[in-house]
């Protein structure tokens, strides 16, 4: 049976692609200067701004698909344990059935519990064709059957604790495999009747090869719904715009997902992946060249068509949500240990000159929203204004990196604050409201904004932090404004929450060393 795909274009919604300037590289540039005018309208930021709705649909999805899965298996667990009952009670099968399975074997939520986990072990949870592989199966309930069985091995021997492994395995496998297999083609024909949920850009020339071969793949997984092409073809059908143009074309169509079905030059390449993954978009791809912004991606195989999904480490709903359980309980315990010396600061500045504890200043936040930023005040009264007289003594030449060394505003016990970063300790409550991580880019003014090109907003992708590479590779030394962006993309683009626990760790040497701080 074929599958209709929807081919979906809004001309009047991409109006705004119609000056286009070629660069001598050869690639186009989409220019929207009323867009523009304003940095807040930046289309990076629109698209970082809508990327929390469809990181959500794709968690929301994920939660459901596992809840399915899991609800699957301990039905399939439940019907076997209750068939293994039966066979104990008859009487043609009691004998051999409980010389195998003695009473209490397999009996328990325990037993349920075993299965699960080697299936989550083996990958059997994975999305895609993973959850239904036989080979992925078998493994994830071999594992599980030994971790049910290891320990009457000294009771029973190996012989007999073996048999019992290979017929649990073998049974329960092909139980748990052909339920799931049920399942799959229950939610294919589900998919295929219902309306489509997936809004697909494709990315390719649609009239060649690869483009062709990508409308089939997408005609092959029910649910998917083609919005249009990114094409470098201009008159291509269905033609959204030049793959340069991708960022604007996230901020109009809604779409959640990305197909690259052919090659693209590098930069474009960079830019279409880059655009994608900050979107919160899942990234797949008909071609096995090109990991930008990944991990290790991931074989999508249906049977028919090989696709690699491109993963993004700071791109996903499930991630936002692990950081932001660090950053809350992190900080919220390090703000109760730090207390004590958080109030002898707050004497100590109130003694040492006149004006609040607490400075207080709108910065720039994920996406270009604004916040009350919070440090303990470390100049005199005022000193905000006093920053157009003094920017001809700025180190680094650029706006954006202010730094004065030995600035004449700064208070004596604001020197001490700033040369240990003490006055950044409020910054927790920042975290603990959400307005930043404990590890991001650092915010900057609202003012800067206006001074940003176009690379320089994917640092916006995420939460700004109190630390992060900047600070554990120099601090205030490092005056390129350039090569702060490099080490903030860097950090995006591989972020981990092992990472963020390596820049912690490396944050206080960084201190105690005390290089570039002031």
């Amino acid at each position: 049976m074929r599958h209709k795909v929807a081919l979906v274009t809004e001309p009047s919604q991409l109006t705004y692609m119609s000056q286009t300037d070629v660069s001598n590289t050869g690639v186009a540039h989409i220019k929207d200067e009323s867009a523009y005018s304003d940095p807040r309208a930046h289309p990076q930021l629109r698209v970082q701004r809508a990327a929390a709705r469809t990181k959500l649909r794709h968690f929301l999805r994920a939660i459901r698909r596992l809840t399915i899965l899991g609800a699957t298996d301990l039905t399939v667990l439940t019907i076997a344990i209750a068939a293994l009952q039966g066979f104990r009670g008859a009487a043609w099968s009691s004998a051999v059935t409980l010389t195998l399975f003695p009473s209490g074997f397999m009996g328990g939520w325990s037993s349920n519990a075993g299965i699960i986990a080697g299936l989550l072990f083996a990958g059997a949870y994975r999305s895609e064709g993973h959850w239904y592989s036989s080979g992925t199966v078998f493994k994830g309930v071999a594992l599980g059957s030994a971790l049910l069985l290891w320990q009457s091995i000294n009771t029973l021997g190996i012989p007999w604790t073996g048999t019992r492994w290979i017929v649990v395995t073998l049974v329960l496998g092909a139980a748990i495999l052909a339920g799931r297999i049920l399942l799959f083609h229950v939610i294919r024909q589900y998919r295929t009747a219902a309306k489509p949920n997936h809004r697909v850009i494709l990315v390719g020339d649609p009239e060649g090869p690869a483009g062709e071969r990508g409308a089939r793949a997408l005609l092959n997984r029910p649910g998917m719904q083609s919005i249009g092409w990114l094409s470098e073809q201009v008159g291509a059908q269905n033609h959204l715009g030049h793959p340069s143009a991708v960022w604007e074309v996230l901020c109009h169509t809604g779409t959640d997902t990305v197909l690259l079905c052919d090659d693209l030059p590098p930069a474009l390449f960079d830019t279409v992946i880059e655009a994608a993954a900050v979107a919160g978009c899942r990234v797949l791809s008909l071609r096995d060249s090109g990991t930008l912004m990944a991990t290790q991606p991931r074989a999508l195989n249906d049977g028919k068509f090989r696709i690699l999904e491109l993963t993004f480490p700071a791109g996903r709903a499930g991630q936002d949500a692990v950081k932001r359980i660090f950053d809350f309980v992190a900080s919220s315990l390090i703000l109760v240990l730090l207390s004590p010396l958080m109030v002898l600061i707050s004497i100590g500045i109130r003694l040492d000159s006149p004006g609040s504890v607490f400075f207080i200043q709108e910065r720039v936040g994920k996406a270009g929203e604004l916040f009350p930023m919070i440090k303990f005040r470390t100049m005199r009264a005022g000193a905000d204004h006093e920053k157009t007289e003094l920017a001809h003594l700025n180190e680094s030449g650029d706006p954006r990196l202010f730094k004065i060394p030995d600035d004449p505003r700064v208070t004596s016990i604001g020197a001490l604050l700033r040369r240990w970063s003490l006055d950044e300790l409020p910054q927790l409550l920042n975290v603990v409201r959400g307005d930043m991580s404990l590890v991001g880019p650092r915010p900057f003014f609202d003012s800067d904004l206006a001074a940003y090109d176009d690379h320089h907003f994917i640092r916006l992708a995420v939460k700004p932090g109190i630390t992060g590479l900047w600070q554990v590779r120099g601090r205030s030394s490092i005056v390129d404004f350039e090569e702060v962006v490099r080490l903030d993309r860097f950090y995006i683009e591989n972020w981990s929450l092992g990472l963020d626990l390596s820049i912690l760790v490396s944050t206080l040497p960084a201190v105690l060393r005390r290089t570039g701080a002031y």
